[in-house]
């Protein structure tokens, strides 16, 4: 078939057949060396569904162009496993954020104040807890911290100590960085003479988040906003601890974090 005919019945714009040409993701069956004329094989149009098929389930065309490659069944069970837990995650992100602007529509027309939903939150000085960690500090992105915190878990019946059931993390870089953060993840534990490090107690201006983690940035910009108002400064990296979580099988409208910036009087 030319690449005319090919493109009507597969539903796909020669534009893109000549893209997935130079990528090498689909090559034609046959080019003609004189009119330069590509030609593809029915056995193709299975191939270019295929393609269809993983870029409808979220790959990428580099993802697809790897998948395409692999001819063990159990690699490819698991990527696509692992594409399905992704957009698992996805969905449950996007119920989140539509409970979220419900309210936020519900509090705007009661209110009038489209930036009420951002003013909600109680900040008080506070104490931070003793806690006895064990932590995994590294260069990571938001989306690796289950790997991470998977490292931590692994080393509890290995290592013979308890796990509080109280997790967190703290950031140390002073910019905020979504793929690439300094940041340490941490589990508590009941054994201190186990534990890989103390975090000592610090006065620290805190506010609790009810809610998804994608609107924590919120309750940082509240606690910025009060240490700025009330002649404090912060005096160490800020940190979260995790009260209420999807692991304790609470909805995401009700997970329930503790952020801690501590500080000090400013001279």
């Amino acid at each position: 078939m030319q690449i005319g005919e090919f493109s009507r019945i597969c539903c796909v714009s020669v534009k893109t057949l000549h893209h997935y040409d130079k990528i090498g993701l689909l090559t034609p069956a046959e080019v003609d060396r004189v009119t330069g004329y590509r030609y593809y094989s029915m056995e193709q149009i299975d191939t270019l569904n295929y393609i269809r098929r993983l870029k409808y389930y979220g790959f990428s065309l580099e993802e697809v162009q790897y998948l395409l490659t692999l001819s063990d069944h159990k690699e490819l069970v698991d990527a696509l496993r692992r594409q399905k837990e992704k957009l698992k995650r996805e969905q449950q992100e996007t119920a989140i954020i539509l409970n979220e602007l419900q309210t936020h529509i519900s509090v705007f027309e009661r209110t009038g104040d489209i930036m009420t939903y951002q003013k909600g939150y109680t900040i008080e000085i506070k104490h931070s807890p003793v806690l006895n960690v064990l932590a995994k500090r590294a260069v990571m992105g938001v989306d690796e911290f289950g790997k991470y915190y998977g490292m931590l878990f692994e080393r509890v019946p290995k290592e013979h100590v308890t796990h509080t059931g109280l997790n967190g993390a703290r950031y140390f870089d002073e910019e905020f960085n979504h793929e690439s953060t300094d940041v340490e993840v941490f589990i508590e534990i009941k054994e201190p003479d186990k534990a890989d490090a103390v975090l000592e107690s610090l006065e620290c201006a805190m506010t609790v988040h009810h809610g998804g983690y994608s609107t924590l940035s919120e309750a940082y910009g509240a606690v910025v906003t009060w240490i700025i108002e009330n002649g404090y400064e912060i005096a160490g990296a800020p940190f979260e601890l995790y009260i209420k979580t999807q692991f304790d099988s609470y909805s995401p409208e009700d997970w329930e974090t503790e952020v801690y910036f501590p500080i000090r009087k400013k001279r």
